[in-house]
């Protein structure tokens, strides 16, 4: 099930705005165009800003996700119909061949239940061809992030077209070892409403992810810093081997 801002319809239709610098996104068009890669998988697309980024440049892109509220937003934009928009997780995809998986932003960090990763990890590499690639980050949970989400650092009234001004806050409210929940809150000034949306972040251990995707098949080729947060995530880059056995010693290497 979605986290209400991103399934609720006034809650997705604000997303971009409240969140309208996307530099993290840089880093996965250049590996994009890094890997030669033609066929996306975007895996949590959302509001589909980045699988429209690529879909600028000419790349063909599907574009699953569960909010069928977000989904909704994607299409609507200028230049919707030139993607392949799924509402689910990665466990309703059709069969594909593509160059490249993505998984941006908090996506990997929103699949909570081991088997729920296990099979996300898995669909992905079913959609893979021989040689693609799977790229994702998380957060480095030695970093604490979840230490600075607060009323006071995150309050913010943003001016938004059509809808007038939007309060808008975020407060831990719960963590239970690698789980942690937090709670944003909305107030509209055009009619007083609030709103809230609970979401659970998984902080995984860069062992515990390369261990998970060396069960399910992978190569790790790269662990990368994220360049718009240096030193607070991991960005892994997982390759779907050509043959078997590339698997095989790339897991004894890792092993070792």
């Amino acid at each position: 099930m979605a986290d209400e801002c991103f399934g609720h319809p006034r809650l997705a239709a604000i997303y971009d705005a409240l969140e309208p610098d996307r530099r993290d996104l840089d880093a996965y068009v250049r590996m994009t165009e890094e890997f030669g890669a033609r066929r996306v998988l975007d895996i949590g697309c959302g509001t589909g800003v980045f699988a429209h980024l690529l879909a600028d440049r000419g790349v063909e892109v599907v574009g699953v996700d569960p909010a069928r509220a977000s989904l909704d937003v994607a299409r609507a934009k200028p230049g919707g119909e030139r993607v392949r928009w799924i509402c689910g997780d990665a466990t309703a995809l059709p069969p594909l061949r593509v160059d490249l998986a993505t998984m941006t932003a908090n996506a990997a960090q929103q699949i909570t239940g081991p088997e729920a990763w296990r099979q996300t990890l898995r669909r992905a590499y079913d959609a893979l061809r021989p040689g693609g690639r799977l790229v994702f980050e998380t957060r480095d949970p030695a970093r604490r992030a979840w230490e600075e989400w607060n009323r006071e650092t995150s309050y913010a009234v943003t001016e938004i077209v059509d809808v007038g001004p939007v309060e808008t806050w975020v407060e831990v409210v719960e963590v239970n070892g690698p789980l942690v929940t937090f709670r944003w809150s909305y107030t509209f000034a055009s009619d007083g409403r609030s709103l809230t949306s609970d979401s659970t972040l998984r902080f995984r251990e860069r062992r515990e992810v390369e261990t998970e995707l060396l069960a399910q098949g992978y190569v790790v080729e790269d662990v990368r810093d994220a360049p718009d947060r240096p030193g607070k995530e991991f960005v892994f880059v997982a390759r779907r081997p050509e043959r078997a056995r590339d698997a095989v010693e790339s897991g004894r290497v890792r092993r070792a």
